[in-house]
């Protein structure tokens, strides 16, 4: 076989994992891809290759009809022989067979455990129960199971699973229209007309986003893309830097540092496994080369030792600390701090000037990760931490970080204090734009 693939998809042939999850929007070729991939493994040596659904109802239902266009295209009709239930090799005897997941008797468990490779198309629509019988069912040793998916929601089951924290067994790589060198012409302008006219959707249906099915979001992802792609660079020595520190309070969590200047996000730093010394040790080292005009900690958790030891070390005249559940500036529209930080987040998100973020892994995901409600009083309230690591496996530590860069009230005194022009405009009294 002569195959021509992306180079994106060239660890399908060439890279040992358990899991390969590949994901992304229409026309990024993950189907072509992984049955291309299939069938020159296919044609080398034996193997038994299993085709999976969540509920397969008839053959139509699975990528039976693909692999025969494929075999067609590669002129292997001499080679493969197509049966009503599955695909043989007849040289080697490799063979494709087609299941449904939740069709669990006895006999089709069993028909599964010598397969070298599963290939579970549209993968994010298999639950997770289904995939708590799948995956301890591909059991033979050096067998992997290949997911392609269109992430539909934020919780998608087999994302959390393998996608949020994957290990050294897991590869997990995303591909669109645009890493796709045989996207048609046709295809990319329908891309562009998307998102000329629908942004939102356009991140969806090309990028490979999930909706934000609840209208809730505080903040949507079409803003943060947005932010993504803008061109604003700030200079550090002419405009006032602010610092936010969102310190690790669980196991898993990261110490997030974030650092703004005006319209730009400079950085956004993540560290695992750090204590408070070691901590305070990174802040004080970024704040001797940064020098920023604040640094905003949040002190809810084992940030209060953070801030104790910068105090300690001498930087009171620069050092804050921030309570999320404190009273907010605006009590009459707050519920606390946290739902006024990252509301002033948004504000500066939606702007008229445009402002810009680093492509950091997780950026996405984080800052459109909080819900919002109102209380009695009509104020705004944030969905908590705890209930956000709860339903989407994750907790926002990069938005936390960037939230806490608009703690500060007055921050045009503090701009003026340092004799910095004042260019831009401001949101509010407490977010202004370079």
């Amino acid at each position: 076989m002569n195959v021509q693939m992306a180079r994106a998809f060239n660890e399908l042939l060439t890279v040992k994992k358990r899991y390969k999850l590949y994901y992304g929007g229409r026309a990024g070729g993950k189907s072509f891809a992984f049955a291309d991939s299939l069938l020159t493994l296919a044609t080398s040596r034996k193997l038994l290759i299993a085709c999976v659904r969540e509920v397969q109802n008839s053959i139509k239902d699975s990528v039976y009809r693909l692999l025969a266009d494929r075999i067609h295209f590669y002129k292997l009709d001499d080679v493969y022989r197509l049966y009503e239930d599955r695909i043989v090799n007849l040289q080697n005897k490799s063979k494709f067979i087609f299941k449904g997941i939740m069709e669990h008797n006895a006999q089709n468990i069993k028909s599964l455990e010598g397969v070298d490779i599963c290939w579970c198309e549209e993968a994010q629509k298999i639950s997770a129960l289904a995939w708590e019988i799948l995956d301890p069912t591909i059991r033979k040793p050096g067998a992997e199971i290949w997911l392609s998916l269109n992430r539909e929601e934020e919780a998608d089951p087999i994302w959390k699973a393998l996608a949020l924290k994957p290990d050294e067994d897991t590869l997990v790589k995303k591909v669109n229209f645009y890493d796709n060198p045989y996207c048609p012409a046709e295809m990319k302008k329908l891309a562009a007309k998307m998102k000329a006219d629908n942004y939102e959707e356009y991140l969806h249906v090309w990028e490979g986003e999930p909706r934000n099915l609840a209208e809730n979001h505080l903040i949507g992802r079409f803003e943060v893309y947005r932010a993504l792609e803008n061109n604003v660079t700030a200079n550090p020595e002419q405009n006032a830097l602010i610092m936010g520190v969102d310190v690790a309070r669980f196991g898993d969590d990261k110490t997030a540092i974030c650092l703004r200047c005006g319209r730009q996000v400079l950085k956004i730093l993540t560290y695992a496994k750090l204590d408070v010394v070691q901590v305070a040790q990174t802040v004080a080292n970024l704040i001797r080369q940064y020098r920023p005009i604040r640094v905003c900690i949040d002190v809810g958790g084992l940030g209060a030792g953070v801030y104790d030891i910068l105090m300690a070390q001498g930087f009171a005249e620069t050092v804050i600390a921030v309570n999320f559940g404190y009273q907010a500036d605006n009590p009459e529209r707050f519920v606390n701090k946290r739902a006024e930080m990252w509301a002033r987040l948004r504000d500066w998100l939606r702007a008229e000037l445009p402002v810009n973020l680093p492509n950091v892994e997780g950026i996405v995901e984080d800052l459109t990760a909080p819900q919002m409600m109102f209380d009695y009083l009509g104020r705004l309230q944030l969905e908590a931490k705890a209930d956000i690591k709860k339903r989407l496996g994750h907790s926002p530590d990069l938005g936390d970080a960037l939230a806490l860069t608009f703690a500060l009230q007055n921050i045009e005194l503090l701009v003026q204090q340092r004799l910095v022009p004042l260019r831009g405009e401001f949101v509010d009294d407490s977010v202004y734009l370079f």
